[in-house]
């Protein structure tokens, strides 16, 4: 009789897995309908004295601070023009972009400052501060950036060396014979 109960018991089992499952569905339900996350953010234009929206960007090493303002779409990076500071087109392609996904290309006047890392990292710094200068210029931008990934930092950094290789990963050449 006893073999009976055990097979039993692990059919049991079975189902009593599915239902705790189900159960703790239900339950972060409930948990997420009690913490008012259903209530969505009211987001609101945030502006200096000078009528400019402020944002600061971050790409592997590298930080920018981004002021914006309505304007002729002048873009001053470091106090140069940025045909001069980012004389690769990549570069600037990817500084306006999301000028190109709300349809606001000459319409804003950007002046930023940006530290650490190379070109790359620092145009796409500068490329996720006027994406986040936007969204506080004119809060109905945000779903139009948050949708194309413009919002999100981009969390890839290089990976540290380790002890006894040449970088990261890279080894000792190793002959056979």
């Amino acid at each position: 009789m006893a073999k009976k109960d055990e097979t039993k018991e692990v059919k049991d089992l079975k189902d009593l897995g599915e239902a705790v499952k189900a159960e703790d569905v239900k339950a972060e339900a409930s948990v997420k309908n009690d913490k008012a996350e259903d209530v969505p953010v009211k987001r609101v234009q945030t502006l200096d004295k000078q009528g400019r929206a402020y944002a600061t960007g971050r790409r592997k090493d590298a930080v920018a601070r981004v002021w914006i303002k309505p304007g002729s779409g002048k873009v001053t990076v470091n106090g140069r023009d940025q045909a001069t500071y980012f004389a690769r087109q990549t570069q600037r392609l990817i500084l306006n972009q999301p000028f190109l996904i709300v349809n606001s290309v000459g319409k804003f006047d950007v002046v930023c400052t940006v530290k650490g890392g190379g070109l790359s990292g620092q145009a796409g710094a500068v490329r996720h501060g006027i994406s986040r200068a936007l969204e506080n210029f004119d809060p109905e931008m945000r779903p139009a950036l948050k949708k194309a990934g413009m919002m999100t930092r981009d969390a890839r950094i290089v990976e540290r060396k380790k002890v006894g290789k040449h970088k990261a990963r890279r080894t000792k050449q190793w002959a056979k014979r």
